[in-house]
């Protein structure tokens, strides 16, 4: 991993391990349509001056059915669904179930053919299989709120496919114009509801500084960079943050919420990290064949095989297009 790409899964690492302990904080006392209406709304009025002053929204908007794609399984969805699972679970425990997120993206490229699943990689699938189903199985067990674990487990599944939609279809499109256009729209949806379920009472300062941090930092800031890390290490890999993210969101759970550490998470969590890391490697380029010599007659050697590993190439040659664009 270059220098870069490495300041930037640091960083993003930190920044999507934290929204676990902000949403905790906030939901609540405001309710999950509230929530992320403010979280939307504070990302959009930052972003918009920026991305009309540099005419990134019109390339946006002439995809804006992709854009709007995008926008419901990145952020309309799953936004909702986290927050309203972390009203019955713990977010150190939503933290640790979205790190199958690499799994999931690792099983979408397989199934679109955009990947070979070799002999590790489904060995590593395998294993996150079962950690899984520690992970899950032993909490559901221990009482977890089954109906939480599933929003979860589908809170995952758009995480992983968020970034292969930016891959396959947005990676010429400046990731400013198609965040700032996919925020809107969520907001646009989300704020008229927001405004029928108002708090009776006024939310607190940390209430208020959550959603301030989930806005500005965890959304605007944190979609920049995210495409950022797209563009330099690919995007199934860069669903690879998720390694960290729920150890980040577990630290902070535990130490500033008090939150418990159960047997689920200690047993099913380091699988699932294992199998993600097995998952998500790159395959070793194929040996190339030896290229015949002409003979005598003059007749053209064969062509000799590309020994490049391909797989996954569209994705990150699009992807790496949008690094070039000036945000």
């Amino acid at each position: 991993m270059s220098r870069r790409g490495a300041l930037l899964f640091a960083a993003m690492s930190v920044i999507w391990g934290v929204p676990y302990l902000l949403i905790k904080v906030a939901v609540v006392d405001l309710g999950p349509v509230v929530l992320v209406a403010g979280r939307l709304v504070l990302a959009v009025a930052v972003l918009l001056p920026f991305a009309l002053r540099r005419g990134a929204l019109r390339a946006a908007w002439r995809h804006r059915g992709t854009v709007a794609a995008y926008a419901a399984v990145e952020m309309a969805a799953p936004w909702w669904l986290l927050s309203h699972a972390e009203l019955r679970v713990s977010s150190s425990f939503a933290g640790l179930v979205i790190a199958t997120v690499p799994l999931v993206g690792a099983g979408i490229a397989w199934a679109l053919h955009r990947e070979r699943l070799d002999g590790g990689r489904a060995v590593g699938l395998l294993v996150g299989l079962v950690g899984v189903v520690l992970l899950l199985g032993v909490d559901l067990a221990g009482g977890a709120d089954a109906l939480a674990v599933v929003e979860l487990l589908v809170v995952a599944v758009c995480y992983a496919v968020g970034p292969i939609i930016v891959a396959r279809r947005l990676g010429e499109v400046p990731a400013l114009g198609v965040n700032t256009l996919a925020l809107a729209l969520a907001a646009l949806v989300y704020v008229p509801w927001a405004l029928t379920d108002l708090p009776a009472t006024p939310p607190g300062p940390a209430v208020l500084g959550a959603v301030v941090v989930l806005g500005l930092v965890c959304t605007a800031l944190a979609f920049l960079l995210f495409f950022a890390l797209i563009a330099e290490v690919g995007a199934a890999r860069a669903t690879v943050i998720t390694y960290v993210n729920p150890a980040v969101a577990l630290v902070l759970g535990v130490a500033l919420l008090g939150e418990r550490v159960t047997l689920g998470m200690l047993v099913g969590f380091p699988l699932v990290l294992v199998g993600s890391v097995l998952a998500t490697r790159r395959s070793r380029p194929p040996v190339p064949e030896p290229v015949a010599l002409p003979d005598a007659a003059g007749d053209e050697p064969p062509t000799a095989p590309d020994s490049r590993d391909t797989a996954g190439q569209p994705a990150r040659r699009a992807a790496k297009v949008a690094s070039r664009r000036p945000w």
